[in-house]
């Protein structure tokens, strides 16, 4: 879903002059500024122990709040994408590993509630197979609760967030669940 009237006023020269420009952009007719409705990038981590159980959130937070979801977040600016998974892994999980453990997976398009914007954002999905058994983990950030779950416990319909849901799916599609 794009929203064609993100702003009211332009961002550069504060004119109530914007006008749509094409299907994901809007153009100031007073300055010339032309804002394109992007995708932020995501991370969701697949994270798996040592006997195939996924660490699986309940999400603390809207949007989607109390419902399953995985690890992850927004990549902040002038991060890679593995970097930001070793962020949000630890700020959401205290679990630290070094970036050689995630491994690119696939992306899925999504829309994501933010502050009463629908933010476009494209979910880049890793894989993230942990060294040790049984590592300790304590919900933090904006996860309400932290789950190992083996991929038979595992409903896609209980995730939140579509292009989680969507994930998950595929996930255990891979595995051939």
């Amino acid at each position: 879903m794009i929203q064609r009237e993100t702003f009211e006023y332009c961002p550069r020269c504060g004119a109530n002059r914007l006008e749509a420009h094409g299907v994901k952009a809007q153009h100031c007719q007073s300055c010339g500024f032309t804002y394109y409705h992007n995708p932020s990038a995501a991370v969701a981590l697949l994270v798996r122990d040592l006997q195939g159980r996924l660490l699986v959130a309940t999400r603390g937070k809207e949007p989607a709040k109390g419902t399953l979801d995985l690890p992850g977040g927004f990549v902040d600016k002038g991060e890679t994408g593995e970097e930001a998974a070793q962020r949000e892994l630890h700020e959401e999980s205290g679990l630290r590993l070094s970036t050689e453990h995630f491994v690119y997976a696939f992306s899925l398009p999504n829309s994501y509630l933010y502050s009463d914007f629908l933010v476009p954002t494209l979910d880049l999905f890793y894989t993230v197979q942990l060294p040790i058994e049984m590592p300790a983990v304590r919900a933090m950030d904006d996860v309400a609760q932290l789950h190992w779950l083996a991929p038979a416990e595992i409903d896609p319909s209980r995730f939140g967030l579509i292009s989680i849901r969507r994930g998950i799916a595929r996930y255990l599609a891979s595995l051939g669940n």
